[in-house]
């Protein structure tokens, strides 16, 4: 989600001081709160909510593809 879009312009961390790098809704208080295993639950979801919305296949693709590639699933060095 683009911040600027976020009502509370990004999540809190376990001090409680703002995250600017995930929204209000993936992270509470330093947890993740959508308890999402693996990006590909994650990318399911996402590719759902845009069909919802009426996204063809494409986008919703699109949208979806890099989903592992975030550094939320990246795994510790």
């Amino acid at each position: 989600m683009p911040m600027d879009q976020d009502p509370n312009h990004g999540g809190t961390n376990a001090d409680g001081s703002k995250n600017a790098k995930y929204c209000s809704y993936c992270l509470v208080h330093g947890q993740f709160a959508d308890g999402f295993k693996t990006s590909g639950e994650m990318a399911a979801f996402v590719r759902g909510k845009l069909k919802e919305m009426g996204y063809g296949w494409l986008k919703r693709w699109f949208f979806s593809s890099h989903i592992s590639q975030l550094e939320r699933w990246k795994k510790p060095a």
